[in-house]
């Protein structure tokens, strides 16, 4: 009887098992779960405008650091911009490795260049010789040489790259170097292709046939009645 007792008394004070709680957060998983929130409610109420002036405190600001430009140099012109062509290329340059394959090493870019060229008739070279006047100064000759093409002037307000194509070696290559002129072959290029099509434009022509218009209403609204202009070398 005192037996069972004693078991008894030692089963009443066994400690009994208590099953594994949830376990709690660490203080820094707590610390970053809460910014990570707030940056959540932040940007929600920057994309859907809610809270005011959060997108100032976050938004970019651009400031112009350069210096005063310099003169270099300056020309006197005597030439007559008679005419203006605008043209617009889409250049595709591609460059390829020999031994390699494009998508390891090599770069192809579409570029749309839009330019201008002016055509012009250089009246400094006109001399005495060149221009002839009758006696009651009623009739005028004017022999002017002909009309030439300026250089090709890209529009950086209309020429912008549409895609650009690198290999794996050429986007490594990008992350270790910033290469400013990365575009100036293309647009070399559009230059070129620019001045070309202008050439073939009949653009000289127009020149000419505005710059004799402009002479005739010149010389007619100072009491000549006959101008002949004409073109050739000066």
């Amino acid at each position: 009887m005192a037996s069972s007792t004693k078991e008894s008394k030692a089963s009443s004070t066994k400690e009994t098992p208590v099953g594994a709680g949830p376990r709690r957060m660490p203080g820094w998983a707590k610390v970053l779960t809460a910014f990570v929130l707030v940056l959540v409610v932040l940007f929600a109420g920057i994309k859907l405008a809610v809270l005011p002036g959060i997108k100032d405190l976050f938004g970019t600001e651009t400031r112009d650091n350069t210096g005063p430009a310099l003169l270099k140099s300056i020309q006197d012109m005597s030439r007559y911009d008679a005419a203006s062509g605008n043209f617009q290329v889409v250049v595709d340059l591609e460059k390829d490795s020999k031994y390699l394959p494009s998508a390891i090493r090599g770069t192809r870019t579409l570029y749309v260049g839009a330019g201008t060229v002016d055509a012009y008739v250089d009246l400094g070279r006109i001399g005495q010789k060149d221009v002839t006047v009758n006696g009651d100064r009623t009739e005028a000759t004017i022999r002017l040489p002909h009309a030439q093409l300026g250089r090709a002037a890209l529009d950086a307000d209309h020429s912008y790259a549409v895609s650009k194509q690198r290999g794996l070696l050429d986007r490594l290559g990008d992350l270790f170097s910033d290469n400013p002129n990365s575009e100036q072959a293309v647009q070399k290029l559009a230059v070129k292709h620019i001045s070309a099509a202008a050439e073939d434009s009949g653009l000289t022509k127009r020149a000419e046939t505005n710059t004799t218009g402009m002479l005739e209403g010149l010389l007619h609204s100072l009491g000549f009645t006959e101008v002949h202009v004409s073109y050739g070398t000066v």
